[in-house]
């Protein structure tokens, strides 16, 4: 839990990813295998423009992906559920925790499920992994499993159109931290429900 106890969370999620990190590029290197490239769709251009493209590509999903949370938070009572269901975990958190879970995240997670088991298992198999990894009890935890399916299925493909793991690495780190953010920033506990049409206040 990170909430009241983000002196300890940071260096534990930095122990964690961090270990998730080590062994992911052991394993890569033990097979002859770059962790942060792969065979690309735009095999025709040179490896600066791949990593440029992929970068550029990350940036775009990373701003489309912030704008849309916000969007659906504020339209969609499944998105407001979610957040309220997510909120506990980082609503005390300070910054500096939030960053460290971000980037630690972010980038051992990139690491492992796409550098590592998409050139291995594929784009849709190893998504689906990615989405179970984030299945939570609880409401709407089939919601956040299928969202983080997508994502992995959007981070996969921009790995594959370019062979550059950068542009996923950035998209998923500036996702996790700003979207931390405005988890631990907005209350949007869904209003509840009145029984008798309100005749006896709220249940």
């Amino acid at each position: 839990e990170v909430g009241g106890h983000g002196d300890t969370t940071a260096p534990l999620a930095l122990a964690v990813y961090g270990a998730l990190s080590v062994v992911t590029l052991g394993i890569a290197f033990a097979r002859g295998q770059s962790p942060v490239e792969t065979d690309a769709w735009m095999a025709e251009l040179p490896a600066w423009a791949r990593h440029l493209a992929s970068i550029a590509g990350g940036v775009v999903l990373a701003t489309a992906t912030i704008a849309a949370t916000r969007l659906f938070v504020e339209r969609w009572g499944w998105a407001k559920m979610l957040h309220a269901d997510l909120r506990p975990a980082v609503q005390d958190a300070g910054d500096g925790t939030i960053l460290v879970l971000g980037l630690a995240s972010g980038v051992a997670e990139e690491l492992f499920f796409r550098g590592l088991l998409t050139p291995t298992l594929g784009l849709v198999v190893s998504s689906i992994a990615f989405g179970g990894l984030h299945q939570l009890r609880g409401r709407v935890g089939w919601i956040w499993a299928a969202w983080a399916t997508v994502m992995g299925l959007l981070f996969g493909a921009l790995f594959l159109a370019t062979g550059s793991l950068l542009g996923p690495i950035v998209a998923h780190v500036a996702i996790n931290v700003m979207n931390l953010r405005f988890l631990r920033d907005t209350d949007v506990e869904p209003k509840k429900r009145r029984r008798l049409g309100g005749l006896l206040g709220d249940a």
